[in-house]
């Protein structure tokens, strides 16, 4: 049963010119003097260096890792020794430097320990998820995002299609079709790696499609040939899809293939779907079955300023210089160097900056080739720009916002969904250079984005020791106020005490009083009394003489 295929808004046919660099098959190219290898080739964090300048490392060797969930690690290519870690000049739209791992190469190619293969139809997937994260692998395709990441969806998202993006678009490229066409068995059974790694438990097995642009006839025909080899018809679809740029946009394959929509601000397992390069699927096959760590990938090296133009198989961090040359490069006729096609890459303005993990061309182009685009003129308005958009935006809108840094109006408008695939800039008859005003606009929104985040963090910082200086305060204060407490129930507990004691003591003393008050009531009675015998005893002696005298004068009368 044919695959039923969907179509996407805009696009364009710009003229191909892929089959400069298709007459020869896949050449190695030489190991090079030195290797020049970034530590960021990817998207997220940068990986951090794990061995010092002097030593002596061997190929597939660690020497970067991961400094984050999303990172990536770095291995040697071959062997030699590391001879400078610091700043060099990257291969970066935005020209700057970037913190580099130079080895000088010794030209014996000697490899290390290489990790022990997995049967991957009977290891868990975690198991394959830790391997192709050690092993390093990013998306070939362009984008380098970590794939690691990709492969690993959140337990809320349901996977139930695997997409793998083998339509290369972007004129001039044919990197991964010359990958189709000499090694079909490892994207194959790569995609087979992948598929079992999604799987859900007790539920049938995802969809497998690979989206291939019809231009590629060659390929097609390989890759079902190798389909039916390895009986995994049941499994995985070749489709061929038409001939159109960008249908090898993320979302437009997606929409092409299954007619479902990424969801604005949205990933593709939002919608069940996981999307891998075709050439990322190689390396987790080498990474799995031969214990390989990603140290090199196919390149397309064409142009009409190049003798020879191949496709060559390239050691990460090899100086484009040294390529250049080998593919016979005529400084004279040399106009522009531009790392990626004519429509989404940059000008190289280095042609000592090495190749990275998500170089997938370079472009020696000719004055008459790629000719410097005259000057921009005034928008018309003519809308030819919003025809073309694959992601269905209004370009001449988010010009003017962008122009004027109007940034919360172009987010509006739905800035971030734009591919920067450059169709609009392609059509437009003012020769506006729209998509570099929308990298701009862009680049400002996410440094405004990562200074309130600084600002949030540094608030939150604040907040923090705030709540903890106060949160100390009120707890010396309650210390303070237990101590307190404590003092006076103390004092008042002694004055209880104290108080008790006197009311004893004044107790005491009155008893003592009123017994002494009885005693002196009695002795004053007993005085009284005393005092009145005394006193009548005294008048009886005195009665007493004056009576004998009164006899004795009668006597004596008588």
């Amino acid at each position: 049963m044919k695959q039923k295929i969907w179509d996407f808004h805009g696009g364009i046919h710009p003229p191909e010119n892929k089959l400069i660099s298709t007459q020869s098959p896949i050449e190695k190219a030489p190991i090079p003097s030195k290797l020049i290898l970034p530590l960021q080739q990817h998207a997220g964090q940068p990986a951090n260096p794990v061995v010092q300048v002097g030593d002596s490392v061997l190929k597939g060797q660690l020497i970067a890792e991961a400094s984050g969930y999303v990172s990536a690690a770095v291995h040697a290519p071959t062997s030699g020794t590391v001879v400078d870690i610091g700043q060099r000049n990257i291969p970066h739209p935005s020209g700057l430097t970037g913190l580099c791992l130079v080895i000088e190469t010794d030209q014996l190619d000697q490899w290390g320990e290489r990790l022990p293969a997995i049967d991957y139809e009977k290891a868990e997937p975690a198991e394959l998820l830790q391997r192709i994260r050690d092993a390093g692998i990013t998306g070939l395709g362009g984008a380098g995002f970590p794939t690691s990441v990709k492969l690993n969806p959140s337990m809320e998202n349901t996977i139930v299609t695997l997409i793998i993006n083998a339509a290369e678009c972007e004129p001039y490229i044919t990197a991964d079709d010359m990958l189709m066409r000499e090694k079909a068995e490892e994207v194959i059974k790569g995609i087979q790696i992948i598929a079992q790694m999604l799987m859900p438990v007790e539920c049938l097995p995802v969809e497998c499609l690979i989206g291939i642009e019809d231009n590629k006839q060659e390929a097609i025909e390989i890759l079902k040939k190798t389909i039916q080899q390895l009986d995994a018809e049941h499994q995985i679809k070749v489709v061929s899809i038409p001939t159109k740029y960008p249908s090898g946009g993320e979302k437009q394959l997606i929409q092409i293939l299954t007619g479902k929509e990424v969801p604005n601000g949205g990933i593709p397992a939002d919608v069940g779907i996981v999307c891998q390069n075709v050439g990322t699927t190689s390396a987790i096959y080498r990474a799995v079955a031969l214990g390989e760590p990603l140290i090199s990938r196919i390149t397309t090296f064409t142009g009409k300023a190049l003798a020879t133009p191949k496709n060559l198989e390239v050691l990460l961090g090899t100086p484009i210089q040294d390529l250049l040359n080998d593919c016979g490069l005529s400084e004279e006729k040399l106009s522009r160097l531009i790392m990626g096609g004519p429509m989404m890459g940059f000008t190289l303005t280095d042609l000592n900056a090495p190749i990275i993990k998500s170089t997938n061309c370079i472009l020696a182009s000719t004055a008459d080739e790629i000719p410097v685009p005259p000057p921009e003129q005034a928008c018309i308005r003519c809308g030819m720009c919003a025809e073309a958009c694959p992601a269905t935006l209004l370009p001449q809108q988010l010009l003017w916002y962008s122009k004027t840094k109007d940034f919360d109006k172009a987010l509006k408008y739905n800035l971030l969904d734009c591919i920067e695939c450059g169709a609009c800039s392609y059509v437009c008859p003012s020769n506006i250079p729209l998509v570099q005003y929308f990298r701009f606009a862009k680049g400002e929104i996410r440094a405004q984005e990562l200074e309130h985040s600084r600002s949030e963090r540094a608030r939150q910082r604040f907040e923090s020791r705030q709540q903890r200086l106060d949160n100390e305060a009120a707890e010396k204060e309650a210390k303070r106020q237990a101590r307190a407490k404590a003092a006076a129930d103390k004092q008042k507990k002694m004055r209880s005490a104290q108080e008790g004691f006197d009311a004893g003591t004044a107790e005491k003393h009155t008893e003592a009083d009123t017994a002494d008050d009885k005693a002196a009531v009695i002795q004053a009675a007993l005085a009284r009394v005393q005092a009145k015998k005394e006193k009548q005893k005294l008048e009886t002696q005195v009665e007493t003489p004056i009576a004998e005298s009164v006899v004795n004068d009668n006597n004596k009368g008588d």
